[in-house]
């Protein structure tokens, strides 16, 4: 996520880039046993969406962790003149624990208008903002659960006191378009899911819109069937780093490094000052492959959205156009690149390799931060110790404020400490190796834990490792101090 405004560097102002009644439900139905038949789909080829789900201590109330969601194949369709979103949503998971229901996040905002588990009728039921389905799945048992439904998307409140975001989840545009920012959950607000970083999946996403619009949703393109547009992620992927955006857009094509293919979806005549800096993504990832490695998805991209906030949704960056003020053009080119060189970043650290639960968002922020610096530094000309001159002056105050990075409080999230403040400790790391051992340990974090997740615990293990030196008390320090270590 785009990193909250800052205070200004004295050489460059540097900013950057998440119990209502039950619905109607199906005609009730007993039980079933969920136990895939001979002749019903093979789980092998959805392996890769493969999990070890935790329940997140920060926000209990998102996710659980007796469903590992394998794949997510969503079929959409958006009426934008009655604002009706229509789904199925067929998923393929395996139990984590013996099951008597399945249980997932998914808002009252929709009507339920068939559940089947494996093939088999039953009722479904939202309430509290989950879907629950009666059925019994034995541990480590595949099933495939598909939910038909339809309603007016809603957003829910974002947990922060941050004045460039809003509410989480898919929005309804002013000119009947879709858009959605969902860090740290919001994806149940257009999908059954299990919403919250631990469970990653595979994702196979159609949506279908009226003549003259465009759908642009996670995952490489596959060709265009009509007004349905289709995309697949191949590699898992989190719940909040799935997006779609509905809209009269404009696309062009590019390609990054290595042939990468790379889409940038835009609104004419909105975002044509901008388009520019968007369209120098090829050189900003391959500034940031020469570093950290081969960019890990198979195709990239942008598409812009009424949004003052930006996100790092896998495969295609999610940015949206702040109020700049009266800031002048090349000022807000800057700005908006040092967002979107931030968001790129993210595809290595945070949506390969994400973090386990919310309360290491620090894994997440702290080195896109930091690797964001490191290229806006050289381009600015700005010094590593002027540039730690101003972060410990930043880190002092919000540590402060908002506490130590390490733990961060569930009213907060993705405010200001989880950004710069292990951005800081990163640059104590790289001070000791020096570039080379620096960058190879920051590849090499990328590249080994390639589509896991990861927390505190595995990072402190792997440094020390990786480099043959103790760093615990180093990590430890930064993340749970309350002031600015010396």
């Amino acid at each position: 996520m785009r990193r909250p405004l800052l205070f200004a560097v004295p050489l460059v102002a540097l900013i950057a880039g998440c119990s209502p009644d039950p619905s109607p439900t199906t005609d009730p139905s007993p039980s079933v046993t969920a136990a895939p038949s001979p002749a019903g789909p093979d789980y092998t080829a959805w392996a890769a969406g493969r999990s070890t789900p935790v329940a997140d201590p920060l926000y209990p109330a998102y996710g659980h962790a007796d469903v590992d969601v394998l794949h997510y194949g969503l079929e959409l369709d958006w009426a934008p003149e009655t604002k009706t979103l229509t789904g199925t949503a067929t998923l393929r998971l395996r139990a984590v624990s013996d099951l008597t229901a399945v249980r997932l996040d998914f808002t009252q905002a929709y009507t339920l208008d068939g559940v089947t588990l494996n093939g088999a009728t039953v009722a479904g039921t939202i309430a509290d903002n989950d879907l629950t389905v009666p059925g019994t799945v034995a541990k480590d048992a595949y099933a495939t659960l598909v939910v038909k439904y339809h309603g007016t998307p809603a957003t829910v409140p974002m947990p922060s006191h941050r004045t460039d975001t809003e509410p989480l989840g898919l929005t309804v545009a002013k000119d009947g378009g879709l858009w959605t920012m969902q860090e740290p959950y919001g994806a149940s607000t257009w999908y059954p899911s299990n919403d919250q970083p631990s469970d990653k999946a595979l994702y196979d996403i159609a949506v279908t819109v009226p003549a003259g619009w465009s759908a642009v949703a996670t995952g490489a393109a596959k060709p265009q069937e009509g007004n349905t547009f289709r995309y697949v992620a191949a590699d898992p992927v989190a719940t909040y780093l799935t997006t779609l955006a509905v809209g009269k857009y404009q696309k062009e094509t590019a390609e990054g490094p290595r042939g990468v293919p790379l889409t940038y979806w835009y609104r004419q005549g909105t975002d044509d000052k901008l388009l520019p800096v968007i369209k120098k993504s090829p050189q900003l990832l391959a500034w940031l492959e020469q570093r950290f490695g081969p960019y890990p998805f198979a195709s990239g991209g942008v598409v812009m959205v009424p949004s003052a906030s930006a996100m790092e949704t896998a495969q295609m960056v999610t940015m949206g156009t702040p109020d700049y003020g009266t800031t002048k053009t090349a000022e807000i080119a800057r700005y908006f690149e040092d967002d979107l060189l931030h968001e790129y970043a993210h595809h290595w650290f945070g949506n390969t390799v994400g973090p386990t639960s919310w309360t290491d968002l620090w894994l997440n922020e702290g080195w896109a931060t930091y690797v964001q610096h490191l290229h806006s530094n050289e381009r600015d000309k700005i010094t590593a110790k002027q540039w730690e001159d101003w972060a410990r002056g930043v880190d002092s105050r919000l540590r402060a404020k908002l506490g130590p990075p390490g733990s961060p409080k569930a009213e907060n999230f993705a405010e200001s400490n989880v950004y710069t403040c292990p951005a800081l400790m990163l640059h104590q790391i790289h001070k000791q190796l020096g570039d080379d051992a620096f960058f190879a340990l920051a590849r090499e974090w990328a590249q080994q834990h390639r589509n896991t997740t990861q927390d505190r615990a595995s990072f402190i293990a792997f440094v020390n490792k990786q480099t043959g030196k103790d760093f615990t008390a180093l990590i430890n320090t930064w993340l749970d101090s309350p002031t600015t270590p010396k």
